[in-house]
């Protein structure tokens, strides 16, 4: 009697929305790897229990086959060249459609702070005020900083770039309208595309 082959494990169904985009290798590329992985750091200073938050999204969306436990999140977010514990495993496009899907699904659940914290930023800009003149955003962007110095290589030269606090910062912001970008209609599927910008084939 032959023995029948395994079964294919199946896509979970929230991610059969977002396309399998034309790269080698069909893995994520270092850019993308990079740029999801910050975009949840930024989730993690924007929400204490970020990490918690991210796992408990994982079980919410289904998407426990593709990241089961802490160990299984920290390994595909330490395929983020920048880090310093940096994985040389890839991050496959269903581990990477799993993240940003997590990614546009809290930062939905976060968009109230997000909206308030753009547009306190963009009071203090019109004051000539420094962000830290406005005590949520100041938090934000403290947390974050101190979040990217703990986890990135210093001796990377794409990590050296960001030494000064007001070039983090500047990071820290462009991730906030990021993720604002992440909470409207179509979020991830435009989130996914744009991860892939002059990277596809």
């Amino acid at each position: 009697m032959q023995a029948s082959s395994p079964p294919t494990p199946s896509v979970p169904a929230v991610l059969s929305l977002l396309p399998d985009p034309n790269v080698p290798e069909g893995v994520c590329p270092r850019r993308t790897r990079q740029d999801i992985d910050l975009l949840l750091l930024a989730i993690e200073a924007l929400d204490l229990g970020g990490s918690e938050a991210i796992l408990a999204a994982a079980r919410q969306l289904e998407l426990s086959d593709v990241i089961p436990n802490r160990v299984a999140l920290w390994k595909l977010r330490a395929t983020n060249p920048l880090r310093r514990n940096s994985q040389r495993r890839p991050l496959s496009l269903t581990e990477g459609k799993a993240l940003v899907v997590i990614t546009c699904h809290l930062a939905r659940r976060l968009t109230v702070l997000v909206r308030q914290l753009m547009f306190a930023y963009e009071q203090m800009v019109e004051k000539q005020f420094t962000p830290d003149h406005h005590l949520r955003l100041s938090n934000y962007l403290e947390r974050f900083r101190a979040h990217f110095r703990s986890r990135m290589n210093p001796k990377r030269s794409a990590v050296t770039a960001y030494s000064s606090d007001e070039k983090l910062n500047e990071l820290a912001l462009t991730l906030l309208g990021q993720l604002l970008f992440c909470t409207g209609t179509a979020g991830s599927q435009r989130l996914w595309s744009s991860l892939f910008d002059g990277e596809v084939s």
